[in-house]
């Protein structure tokens, strides 16, 4: 059966005790289960913004609320296990960080709410019906809902780089909107005069790999498709990118902050202290088949200039005015 079909499978069993959630009784200590195929130390900034989200509505986390954090360390193959942990344990509502970990979520409980914390293309990924009436346990935040910030990161690398013609990706095959995140920058690159390279990486042992088969491509310049995993290892793909002097662009502020050249993408950090709000009104009573999955409403344009002088390149001065953010 297919990924989507199951997940379609499972919305249609869907049922809800809206009227025991509805009433809460005093003093009750509500559990959050918080879940994340990253390591603990590289998701530390997330689970912060998460728990200051919890405390700016009212909540005391240790006292009023427990949130049970669970994480992976990058192996997508202990997901399924920590979903089930966090089932087991019968927490109140369960934060997932993306699509993997949604997935592994949902395929564990059709009854305990979701809030997809951050995630790509919910409703081609078949883990909602709609973002106006998602229909199912989970609702939260996307990070995208198609190809446009794909494409912007293509234009972005060619305005640095005027002289620019081939472009490797590296993408995880085993992240289910990569495919389709990967379409729309081929379609988009000819306009550009680009030529793409993809490259296959599923975790850290095929970094080295992959990078050796983007300098034997001619590869220029790097294009980082994010998933879990990669975003796992975004401190090792930073320190081969300056190694091999490829200029790099990801999704997120953390590439550039472990030394990508640049990232353009939601605020991960804002996007985890949001999530919050789902939560509580989950805690509430509100049935997630009903709250609207929220798309992004703030990009932001990161530059490492330490970067960008360490690869000898001059970054245009529209670009660095353009930016959100420089690091130095």
């Amino acid at each position: 059966m297919k990924r989507r079909e199951f997940l379609t499978c499972l919305g249609a069993a869907v049922t809800w005790p809206l009227a025991a959630r509805a009433q809460q009784p005093a003093g009750r200590v509500y559990r959050v289960g918080y879940f994340a195929i990253t390591s603990r130390e590289r998701a530390l900034h997330l689970t912060k913004a998460f728990e200051d989200g919890l405390r700016s509505l009212g909540y005391r986390v240790g006292e009023n609320v427990v949130v049970e954090y669970r994480f992976a360390d990058g192996d997508m193959g202990r997901l399924s296990a920590l979903a089930a942990d966090l089932v087991g344990l019968g927490v109140d509502v369960i934060v997932a960080g993306n699509n993997v970990n949604i997935i592994a979520a949902m395929q564990a409980t059709t009854t305990i709410p979701i809030v997809m914390a951050s995630s790509a293309d919910p409703v081609g990924a078949g883990l909602v019906s709609s973002l106006a009436r998602p229909g199912r346990n989970a609702t939260g935040i996307a990070q995208d809902t198609g190809g446009e910030q794909h494409v912007k990161r293509l234009e972005l690398v060619k305005d640095t780089l005027p002289n620019l013609s081939r472009v490797g990706i590296l993408w995880n095959p085993d992240f289910a909107p990569n495919p389709a995140r990967l379409l729309s920058m081929r379609e988009a690159a000819p306009a550009l005069g680009l030529t793409l390279v993809p490259v296959e990486a599923r975790g850290l042992e095929a970094l080295e790999q992959a990078f050796a088969t983007m300098a034997r491509e001619r590869a220029q310049v790097l294009v980082v498709l994010s998933d879990g995993v990669l975003f796992n290892c975004r401190g090792q793909i930073g320190v081969m990118a300056v190694r091999d002097r490829l200029p790099t662009i990801a999704a997120a502020r953390e590439y550039a902050e472990s030394g990508l050249l640049l990232t353009y993408g939601v605020d991960l950090r804002d996007a985890f202290r949001r999530s919050a709000s789902f939560v509580d009104k989950i805690l509430k009573g509100a049935n997630p088949a009903d709250l609207p999955v929220e798309q992004p409403t703030r990009f932001e344009l990161v530059l490492n200039l330490k970067t960008a002088n360490a690869l000898g390149i001059n970054v245009p001065p529209i670009l660095l005015a353009r930016a959100d953010e420089v690091i130095e």
